[in-house]
């Protein structure tokens, strides 16, 4: 391609449109208007019962309950698995930062560690490293579109009796050896805010096989109640319930879960395909042959510098967002997030006298991976028309076509780039 880049004036290549998020339906409004005059808007009603049943089934495990979004599931499944103040618990450098939060506000120490170059998730070598006598449990983040090695991570939890609550926030529907994703370790943790595949706004899902750990989960959502909602479960317990309307969402979006999963895969593939075709500086991440469906909350993908004749990332993805092509970066590392101050007076990290030092800590796969490597384009994207994958691949091999003439744009303007915090 040689026609006028469109950072430089020139027409974008993508003319086609991503498809709007959230999707709902007919059927979604329907119920909700029942629910609307029905008054029965919380307290385990008709609808979270009937989802919680429906996504059991649907991931292949005996419990699932819903609460107030998917922080407080994760911090309800550590406990429910036996996590206890002053425990450590493994969690991946690159994730967001309810990740690590969830693990400091039960009372654990977070131990930080490095991830997979190729799927940006956990890296299993490096966290049996990190494993001490105070070690419990471990957080695999199936993370973009990459599962975590889940294998590696079992093998890890029954060589040294760890707990294993996986971080499924963004895999819903992803499938290891054709398990379910949060139907692998002891727990599984789930988040249904806005920008996720399946969605109610805000809200998450707690789920388990076992019985100890759902009844324990439960009394921690339900203000210490029993599962039955007549038997106090003398434990402590929190508020994180959810509403019956954004349960009506979360049925609704279940059903169209497994239709959206597959136009996602056959376009991830498309991309990937296409990517590897084109021989530029893109490239989607490898998946694993032990992934037996994928879910994407985003296409995981790789920048190679080199590549593009020593152009920077930042660069590069401005000039394909002019083209129309919008790909995102990754989350900043966790260790030092601007919107998780560590260190801060309300934060329980300068409160504790044996935690790791996060403000020295440095892991290069990571860092590498945020500041030059890492790339991802969001699932509303995969959606899209076969006509609109075509033409991002378009709009990369225009610029792939055009590096000079981007490097000597930036030349000009100095090199800036705007920069800004990713949120999930």
């Amino acid at each position: 391609m040689t026609s006028k880049l469109a950072l430089l004036g020139g027409a974008p290549v993508v003319t086609e449109c991503a498809p709007s998020w959230p999707v709902s339906g007919e059927l979604e409004v329907a119920w909700m208007e029942a629910v609307v005059r029905s008054g029965q808007w919380s307290w385990l009603g008709p609808h979270e019962r009937a989802f919680c049943s429906e996504f059991a089934s649907f991931l292949g495990c005996k419990h699932v309950l819903l609460l107030a979004n998917g922080t407080v599931t994760l911090q309800c499944s550590l406990q429910a698995v036996g996590v206890k103040p002053g425990d450590e618990v493994i969690v991946p450098a690159l994730t967001w930062v309810a990740t690590l939060q969830a693990v400091l506000d039960v009372g654990a120490n977070a131990v930080v560690v490095d991830i997979d170059p190729e799927t940006y998730c956990l890296d299993v070598k490096a966290a049996e490293k990190a494993i001490t006598l105070k070690t419990k449990a471990i957080i695999p983040v199936h993370l973009y579109g990459c599962m975590c090695d889940m294998d590696g991570v079992l093998s890890l939890a029954k060589k040294y009796s760890l707990k294993v609550v996986e971080d499924v926030a963004h895999q819903h529907g992803s499938r290891w050896r054709n398990f379910g994703a949060g139907a692998i370790g002891d727990a599984g943790s789930f988040s249904f805010q806005q920008s996720k595949v399946l969605t109610c706004g805000e809200g998450g899902a707690i789920s388990c096989h076992d019985e100890q750990v759902f009844e324990t989960a439960f009394c921690l959502k339900h203000v210490g109640w029993k599962p039955d909602l007549a038997t106090p479960g003398n434990r402590y317990g929190h508020n994180y319930r959810m509403t019956e309307m954004q349960a009506v969402l979360l049925r609704g979006g279940l059903r169209r879960l497994p239709e959206h999963l597959r136009i996602r895969e056959e376009n991830a593939f498309r991309l990937a395909e296409g990517m590897k075709k084109l021989a530029g500086p893109v490239r989607a991440a490898r998946r694993d042959p032990r992934v037996t469906r994928q879910s994407y909350y985003a296409l995981t993908l790789h920048y190679d510098e080199k590549k593009a004749s020593g152009l920077p990332r930042s660069q590069y993805l401005t000039a394909l967002a002019a083209e129309g092509c919008p790909l995102g970066t990754p989350y900043l590392p966790v260790y030092r997030h601007p919107l998780l101050n560590l260190y801060d007076a309300t934060s329980p990290v300068p409160y504790r006298e044996e935690i790791q030092d996060y403000r020295s800590l440095r892991l290069p796969v990571t860092e590498n991976v945020v500041e030059k490597e890492g790339a991802i384009l969001m699932h509303p994207h995969l959606l899209g028309s076969e006509k609109y994958i075509q033409q991002l691949l378009q709009a990369m091999a225009k610029v792939n076509d055009n590096l000079k003439a981007v490097k000597n744009f930036f030349a000009r303007e100095g090199g800036s780039v705007k920069k800004g915090i990713k949120e999930e």
